[in-house]
This record gives C-alpha cells, structure tokens and sequence, in this order.
C-alpha cells in the first residue's frame, strides 16, 4: 500500500539582533527553540536578515510559516515590521525597554513565549509609516529626535538607559528649537509647535505614557503639539510628562489624524520608535490593522 506523505511541520523564524548576543540573550533564544521544539514546531534561527527575505519568497515554505519572532529590543522589533510585511510576529523581548512586548503582556522568557507561540493567539493593531518605513508605538520630530540622532552616531553595541545621557546633555546644550509646521489630512489649517509627537501605541520610555486617548486598532493617530521651545521649557514639559499630567497644559495641543505632514525651514530630526527616521520635511500617516502579532489571550481582543 502506498505511504500517505506525513505534513510538513509549521516553522518559526527566529531573527536575532546580530549586535547583541550576551550570554543571558543566548540562554533565552536557546529556551524558545527548545520550547518551540516540544510544541512541534520547527525553529530556524536567522541572524542575517537577506537570508530571511530570500526564504520568504518561496511560497510553499510562507505558507507553513507560523510566525516571525523579533529576538531584541525594540530596534530588531522595528526591523522585523519593516522587511516583513504581512506575516504574524512573535516577540522575544532581550533589549532595553522592550516596549510593546510589554505593551502585549509579552515576558522575557524564551519557554513562555514558545508557549505562548504554540497557543497561536493574535492581536491585530494599526501601524504607522514615515516613508516606506513602518512602525508601532510613536514618532517624534524636534528635541526628543535630536537625542535620538546622537545616540546614535554615538552608540557600539548594546544601549543602555545610561547611554542617553550624553546625547540630552549635548541636546540641551545646543538644540535651537526650529518653527515646525503642521497640517493634518485635508485641513488647509497650518499649526506651529518647536516639538511633534505622533502615537500610535501609549507606550514609551520611562514608563511614559505621551497619549492616554491612543488607541491601536482606531485607524487615527494621536498627534501632540508642545508650542514652546527652550531648554527650560523642554524640562518642563519632561517634569509634566513624567507625571502624567501634560495633556492638560494649555500650551500642548491635542489633535487626532491618519496623515501628518510636517515641515521646517532647515533640516529638523525625525525618530520612530527610538530609531533615526530621517529629516524634515516629512509625512506620517496611519495603517489600519496592518500588523498581527503573536500575544497572550489575555491580551487579544475579543470581537462579537
């Protein structure tokens, strides 16, 4: 009698930070593959990114991928977003901040998340876009990008809270606080503010929370607009925000929209989810359930 073909397992892409790689990491991403092994499924780690890319552009092997997991901070989440369009991601947060795994209820435990993997559970959000360039949580132009620059240009390896020290040292120094120009969709109205925050996500640094109304899966962005600009100021409004309490400052504009475009005289940074994005002039809009990521049930919304 002839044999029936037992069914290619489902596999799990692993993309790992290829700057990081400590020993605490390494244990994790070791835990995830053997979680993901006693659930079935087939692991494969990837630390070069093209080899990845290349693998997706076969069709039968797509089809039985699971998920994508973002192996680091923030930064490698961002990265994954951006290259894989369309395929469920998984988090195995190993950065710093690891701000939307714990916005998602994701912890830092390579078994947990194989588990949690396996369950297959998926929450749908929007996204956001500065160019081609996709991302989750929030983007700001002004002094906040300004530090985000300099660390940048700056950073070797793996960041740490304290290495932003000396980039917001030298921004309060030396940043000059440039007019920004503001439009929202198809509103003629022009807005000038010295900083522009646009959320997606409430989630940041710190522990911030830049916009309590924010919501993942509205179709609309959050946009703040801080009208004063001066190295007093901008403590200020860091003491404000810290508290919680700036949405109700008179001189922080509160404004909703799916597409921003922002412009200046001169050449003023742009960061997205803690990552440089450029310069102005620049245009940001919403992408409604755009991304699926791999959480916990807890965290999955339950539509009826």
């Amino acid at each position: 009698m002839p044999q029936t073909r037992k069914p290619a397992a489902e596999w799990v892409a692993i993309q790992a930070n290829p700057k990081a790689g400590s020993g605490a990491q390494r244990e994790q991403v070791g835990l995830l593959v053997d979680s993901l092994r006693e659930q079935g499924l087939r692991p494969l780690l990837f630390k070069n990114r093209d080899r990845l890319s290349r693998i997706l552009t076969n069709p039968e092997l797509k089809s039985r991928l699971r998920c994508i997991v973002a192996a680091g901070g923030d930064g490698t989440v961002g990265d994954v977003l951006h290259r894989y369009p369309g395929c469920p991601i998984s988090i195995l947060p190993l950065g710093t901040e690891n701000l939307l795994a714990r916005y998602l209820g994701i912890p830092r435990c390579g078994r947990s998340v194989g588990e949690i993997i396996a369950a297959g559970h998926v929450r749908t959000v929007d996204l956001a876009s500065v160019g081609e360039r996709r991302f989750s949580l929030m983007a700001s132009i002004g002094f906040d990008a300004d530090v985000v620059h300099r660390l940048d240009a700056i950073r070797t390896g793996h960041v740490r809270r304290a290495s932003y020290l000396k980039p917001i040292w030298d921004s309060l120094r030396s940043y000059q606080y440039p007019d920004l120009r503001i439009r929202l969709d198809d509103d003629p109205q022009t807005y000038t503010a010295k900083l522009v925050m646009v959320v997606n996500i409430n989630a940041y640094a710190l522990g911030i929370q830049p916009a309590q109304s924010a919501r993942d899966d509205d179709g609309l962005l959050e946009v703040l607009l801080f009208e004063r600009g001066s190295t007093f100021q901008m403590l200020r409004y860091f003491y404000k925000v810290m508290r919680g309490t700036h949405e109700s400052l008179a001189d922080i504009r509160r404004l909703r929209a799916s597409r921003i475009h922002v412009e200046s005289d001169g050449a003023v940074p742009v960061q997205i989810d803690g990552d440089p994005a450029g310069m102005t002039p620049v245009d940001i809009r919403v992408l409604p359930a755009a991304a699926q990521f791999v959480a916990p049930a807890s965290r999955v919304k339950v539509t009826t």
